[in-house]
């Protein structure tokens, strides 16, 4: 009674060990270990106050990083071409590119991180499990694929799931960008990784309210939630996806 349960993990394939990390990271971990030891029974050291002299303006942001955003395709049709082409930034990852579907006027549109390992069979984002689970959940709301715009931040999936860190802001760059040539009425933003990409914020402090999204066409109110996936790992979360699924009824009705 009482003793630590050992867990032997010499069984554990890259597949499984994949899905553990997509787990954590779909909850908002972003870090399991620190780099350096840390003594937690230690008392807090004081705290001094530093002032340094005010900082130097921040250089300019060159123009041909401004021109990368500027020159994407100004319409839905090419910008979708473009994600499946060789230009896009997850081109020369593993897998298979798979694009947005559903109405390119579509009132509601859906945003995830990735592809999941089952999609590229399938043909499209969101299958298997969590494919019905949304279907599901789009059915609670009204909606189906037909009536919604759904995309998602990665046209391939990245290693274990996640965003790689130096391809994250232009990823969010494309991704709001993809946002505005649709111009929906709400945004449904499902995980971590989509939070980020159009808010700037985790999932923990986006979710609660919705929030006003500015873009070329005008403006979105964006929801943020729970990726199917991390529901069909932790059902009870679904009673507050629930909530958020409310919240995108009400910004579809305003």
């Amino acid at each position: 009674m009482g003793a630590i349960p050992t867990f032997d993990t010499a069984p554990l394939d890259g597949a499984l060990a994949a899905s553990i990390l997509d787990w954590w990271h779909d909850a908002g971990v972003d870090l399991l270990v620190e780099d350096e030891a840390r003594d937690w029974a230690a008392a807090e050291p004081a705290r001094v106050a530093v002032f340094a002299p005010a900082a130097s303006p921040a250089p300019a942001v060159p123009a041909v990083a401004l021109a990368s955003v500027a020159q994407l395709p100004d319409t839905l049709e090419a910008f979708l071409t473009w994600r499946l082409s060789d230009a896009a930034p997850e081109a020369n990852w593993d897998g298979i590119s798979l694009t947005a579907t559903g109405p390119a006027d579509a009132a509601l549109m859906v945003l995830v991180d990735c592809p999941d390992r089952d999609d590229g069979d399938a043909g499209h984002i969101l299958s298997g499990a969590p494919g019905r689970l949304f279907d599901r959940m789009l059915a609670a709301i009204g909606q189906s694929r037909e009536t919604v715009h759904i995309a998602s931040v990665c046209t391939r999936r990245p290693l274990a799931g996640r965003t790689p860190a130096d391809l994250e802001t232009r990823l969010a760059e494309i991704t709001r960008h993809h946002v505005g040539l649709v111009a929906p009425r709400a945004l449904l933003l499902l995980g971590n990784a989509a939070s980020r990409a159009v808010l700037g914020t985790e999932l923990t402090s986006a979710r609660g309210h919705s929030h006003a999204v500015d873009h070329k066409s005008g403006k979105s109110r964006a929801v943020a939630s729970f990726h199917p996936r991390f529901l069909i790992e932790k059902p009870m979360a679904k009673a507050e996806s629930w909530k958020d699924l409310q919240r995108v009824m009400g910004e579809l009705n305003a």
